[in-house]
């Protein structure tokens, strides 16, 4: 069994909203020191698998076909064998 620590991020060209808002949620606070603010995904996925490589294929195959948009987005990931 492993545990997939999965990180989706907006590719650096794309606009960000979200960010935007928060960026400016936090000036209005007084963290004027904030220059920049990007979001994203995580996620937590337990994957059956036997071997490292396997795990993986698996969790790329998500990120590729339903996490992450690859179009806009990038994604990295963690395994770590868990009991």
């Amino acid at each position: 069994m492993f545990l997939a620590r999965v990180y989706v991020t907006l590719k650096p060209a794309v606009n960000d909203p979200q960010g935007l808002t928060v960026i400016g949620g936090l000036h209005s606070l007084g963290y004027e020191t904030v220059e920049d603010v990007r979001i994203g995904k995580y996620l937590e996925i337990r994957v059956a698998a036997d071997a490292l490589t396997q795990a993986e294929s698996e969790v790329t195959g998500m990120c590729d076909r339903l996490l992450a948009n690859p179009v806009i987005e990038d994604y990295r990931f963690t395994l770590e064998q868990v009991e």
